[in-house]
């Protein structure tokens, strides 16, 4: 049995201490340190728990402990003291994600007090690109505005039904998530190519950084798949986040979804790590 030191809840006096470790791999960390740098540590305005390993000021790794448990930097040593806490706290996460050889120690040692699991995407790559598409953007994807709101809502209910296999109306009826598609409208990260009334092409930035943006939410309506959508639409992402909103663009995807691979790979993307979900 490993020997480990303790995790601890952090707070706003290591604010700093979180960001250089979370910058040391911003494109994995985006997520965690677009929370951080939002809102700070405080748990009531982060929406979850941070906590660290290893003394103040020699911190090794964290551990993201909201909706999502989210290791960072988290070796063997760390994985345990994290897996301790959160099987002592009880589970009230909707998923774990993050690195693949930290999610699936983790996995494996609360696998015996939360699972199963509803679902295990084992092997989900990180892709980046830092250049302008080498392919044609569509010149009809743009930012959705306030007032259409209606329009794209039931396009981001179908991608997330179709994506994580449950409804996001379950649980409160939606209202969560539909806040969080109004924020994202109202904050000018949510895009779309919109014909007639209905979304064709959508994705949204789910998180930001001034190293990284994270891409989310890609969605092509199914009687308009295989028609190109998905290539045009994303290079035109690229080009206005880069232009908008970071140096770097980011995304995960699932490795057996070969077409959304495919056009993300046209468009510039490359594979830079590997993330692993499991879904409750």
């Amino acid at each position: 049995m490993l020997r480990t030191s303790a995790s601890r809840v952090l707070d706003d006096q290591d604010r700093e201490e979180v960001l250089g470790i979370l910058d040391a791999d911003p494109v994995a960390n985006v997520f965690v340190a677009s929370r951080v740098r939002s809102v700070g540590l405080n748990p009531a305005r982060l929406g979850g728990q941070m906590w660290g390993f290893g003394p103040r000021g020699a911190m090794t790794s964290l551990c993201y402990a909201g909706a999502n448990l989210v290791p960072v930097n988290a070796g063997p040593e760390a994985v345990q003291a994290f897996a301790e806490r959160a099987r002592r706290q009880g589970r009230r996460c909707s998923s774990i994600v993050g690195p693949v050889d930290a999610v699936e120690k983790l996995w494996e040692r609360l696998e015996p007090h939360w699972g199963p699991a509803r679902a295990i995407r084992w092997a989900q790559p990180v892709m980046a690109t830092s250049s302008p598409s080498p392919v044609p953007a569509d010149p009809l994807v743009r930012q959705v505005r306030p007032e259409e709101f209606a329009t794209v809502l039931p396009a981001c209910v179908a991608m997330f039904t179709e994506e994580v296999g449950i409804s996001p109306d379950l649980g409160d009826g939606g209202a969560l998530y539909r806040s969080r598609v109004a924020e994202l409208i109202r904050i000018g990260r949510s895009f779309a190519r919109i014909e007639d009334g209905q979304v064709v092409f959508k994705a949204e930035v789910g998180a930001v950084t001034p190293q990284v943006c994270q891409i989310q939410g890609v969605w092509v309506h199914p009687e308009r798949r295989g028609q190109g959508h998905a290539v045009a639409g994303m290079a035109a992402i690229v080009d206005l986040t880069l232009r908008h909103f970071a140096p770097t663009v980011s995304l995960y995807v699932n490795d057996f979804n070969a077409p959304a691979r495919a056009a993300y790979r046209r468009v510039g993307f490359k594979e830079v790590d590997t993330f692993m979900s499991v879904l409750f």
